[in-house]
């Protein structure tokens, strides 16, 4: 036997029926902290900030590995020639 009942409702009319909380209000609430906060981050993200922040560290790194390779290379080099 099978037994099928539809039920034409909304959402709150549903909750309302089932005695589950309204959280439209701490929804809300959360979405514009939410907002608040991430326009508050965009300044982070600005391409000119990235570049200062991130650039010095990299371009240090880059030379010093650079300073590596070419110590590596010189010091192959002059093997080379020793035999």
């Amino acid at each position: 036997m099978n037994v099928k009942i539809d039920i034409d409702c909304t959402p709150e009319e549903a909750r309302t029926f089932l005695g589950l909380p309204d959280v439209k209000p701490l929804q809300e609430a959360m979405m514009k902290e939410v907002e608040e906060r991430m326009r508050a981050n965009l300044s982070a993200m600005d391409p000119e900030t990235m570049f200062k922040t991130w650039l010095p560290a990299g371009l240090q790194g880059w030379e010093q590995m650079q300073k590596m390779f070419w110590a590596n290379m010189a010091s192959s080099e002059a093997d080379k020639n020793k035999k």
